[in-house]
């Protein structure tokens, strides 16, 4: 394929993202030492017992950490694999809220709206799989899937909707997949600048989604050998724009954001960031669009709230469109502004909020009580 490494077969990535499978590798590593002789058999022996050490040592930690950091919430069983799910307050007469953020991120990733949240209304937070306290899962890792595992979870632990279902970014594609597949969960969808698959299909290509895939790699297998490095973290800091919006999100996140670095320590919450990152390579979603892709009027008479930036300028910065000319530059703003409108074309019920003037994708956290005062109009009941 074009991408070469960067597509990995699902059995090795279900393999891998075994914690102990660090240990596996070193046997095989020394087995192979111990059968050859001379200073290359010594060598592989003591690189085998390098890398069964380091796994050991990566154990040892993440049991620490899971003793150190219990689940706040419920661990609901999936059948073989469990997701941890946050739910507190009391719905009373507004619609339960379920809430998912950017990226492949855990619940606490939106821990600041359901601190005020949970005192109006029923919130809820989900771990997907591969992500918080959640088990990893069963791979690959796709959005379809995580849709169905999501509402399997609301079903098992006994949460009654229908829900208030908000999704942020990469967040936003999963809420929309929920609602296309099981209307009848949801009162109303709320999509905070959510991420329209298709743009990958049609767009420009972005060098950020192969790095988004060498990151997750590298950090899984340094993981497994006892190094717990965070590359997508480390290049995130580096980009001066995606800096300065990581910083909004530690702000607001405060010591929730201390307990979700803390938890993500396994090597499978890394394979899995890689399997669904992986569904984002162009010539994968030609593959996945019919299953991933919520098209025009699939929601029929939902009632769908998109909420996004009102500016084209303000939805890429430099750094993403790179060094194309002016002319070229502008078309790709244009076509990422407006293609997140497509959502709007989901329904034959869509509210159109615009988020204020100047702000940008990481409106979530940089425009918090704007957020709150939309999340609040949401979840009451239409009369």
């Amino acid at each position: 394929m074009q991408f070469g490494w960067l597509t990995m077969p699902n059995w090795l990535l279900a393999l891998l993202a075994r914690e102990w499978s660090g240990l596996a590798v070193g046997a095989l590593v020394a087995l192979g030492g111990w059968l050859l002789e001379g200073w290359i058999g010594i060598g592989l022996c003591g690189l085998g017992a390098l890398l069964a050490v380091g796994n050991l040592w990566h154990l040892v930690h993440l049991t620490h950490v899971r003793r150190r950091c219990p689940p706040p919430g419920r661990m609901i069983d999936l059948g073989g694999y469990k997701v941890h799910m946050l739910a507190e307050g009391v719905a009373g007469p507004h619609h339960p809220v379920v809430m998912f953020g950017g990226g492949h991120a855990p619940g606490l990733a939106m821990g600041h709206l359901h601190a005020s949240l949970k005192n109006l209304t029923r919130s809820i937070l989900i771990d997907r799989p591969g992500t918080g306290w959640s088990d990893t899962g069963p791979f690959p890792r796709t959005t379809a899937r995580e849709a169905e595992e999501m509402v399997i979870a609301l079903e098992h632990s006994g949460e009654s909707g229908p829900f208030l279902l908000v999704g942020y970014s990469f967040g936003g594609l999963l809420a929309a997949n929920i609602a296309r597949r099981h209307p009848e969960k949801v009162a109303r969808l709320l999509l905070l600048d959510p991420t329209p698959l298709e743009t990958i299909v049609f767009g420009p290509r972005l060098g950020a989604i192969r790095t988004m895939l060498r990151s997750a790699w590298g950090s899984a297998l340094l993981r497994l050998i006892g190094i717990h490095a965070n590359f997508e973290a480390i290049a995130t800091k580096r980009n001066a724009s995606h800096g300065q919006a990581a910083s909004a999100f530690e702000r607001q996140l405060g010591e929730a954001l201390q307990t979700i670095q803390t938890v993500d320590a396994s090597a499978g919450a890394q394979f899995a960031n890689y399997s669904i990152y992986h569904e984002l390579l162009g010539p994968h979603v030609g593959t996945c669009g019919w299953e991933t892709v919520v098209y025009d009027g699939d929601l029929g008479d939902m009632d769908v709230w998109l909420v996004a930036p009102p500016s084209a300028a303000e939805v890429m910065d430099s750094s993403e469109v790179g060094t194309a000319a002016a002319q070229e530059q502008a078309r790709m703003i244009n076509f990422f502004a407006r293609s997140r409108e497509r959502y709007l074309a989901t329904t034959s019920r869509p509210t159109r909020i615009y988020a204020p003037e100047g702000s940008t994708h990481q409106f979530v956290y940089e425009e918090v009580s704007f957020v709150r005062d939309v999340l609040e109009r949401a979840i009451k009941p239409l009369v």
